[in-house]
């Protein structure tokens, strides 16, 4: 199974969303501008994680969009499953009934076969997506927790001094 784009433009929204000011909602106009593309297509992802309840949807002048959990409570297999729907690599479409339509016992039970084996699979693949929360993939990359702060909204954010702070808070990480 290959993750859409949908799915790396949804972890995006949710990174943003991990690190925006938590009393100020991440208007669309602000994420549409980070991840450009289309509007619609930006529309469709919002929808799926507010369904999900990674997201949540503040109507309004001032509204936008606020994360609905905290990191440590959402996986990766939440953003996946919100984004790509859930997990199913073989499609089983059936071809090998078809094709085998001669020995229809060994066929069915090749079917099976392969359904339980790609279903055990995908079953190891969720086990683990659901074992890695945003806070632990978050920490992996900046070495410590995102922290609430930035206002991704405001025109002249700082994100330059913010991100080189990380930066030094990482290096320092790296040498300990």
């Amino acid at each position: 199974m290959q993750l859409t784009k949908g799915f790396e433009q949804a972890a995006c929204i949710i990174a943003l969303l991990c690190t925006q000011d938590r009393s100020i909602p991440l208007t669309t106009a602000v994420i549409h501008e980070r991840l450009t593309g289309s509007e619609a297509y930006l529309r469709k992802i919002m929808r799926k994680l507010v369904i999900a309840g990674l997201v949540t949807s503040i109507p309004g002048n001032n509204g936008g969009f606020r994360l609905a959990k905290s990191p440590k409570e959402i996986s990766l297999l939440d953003i996946v499953e919100a984004s790509e729907g859930p997990i199913k690599t073989y499609p089983d479409m059936g071809f090998i009934e078809n094709v085998f339509s001669e020995a229809r016992p060994i066929a069915e039970r090749g079917k099976n076969v392969l359904n339980d084996t790609f279903q055990q699979a995908d079953n190891l693949w969720r086990d683990y997506l659901k074992d890695q929360s945003l806070n632990d993939v978050l920490v992996k990359i900046m070495g410590k927790p995102a922290e609430p702060g930035i206002d991704w909204n405001a025109p002249d954010v700082d994100l330059h001094e913010h991100f080189q702070q990380l930066k030094e808070k990482i290096k320092d990480t790296k040498q300990v």
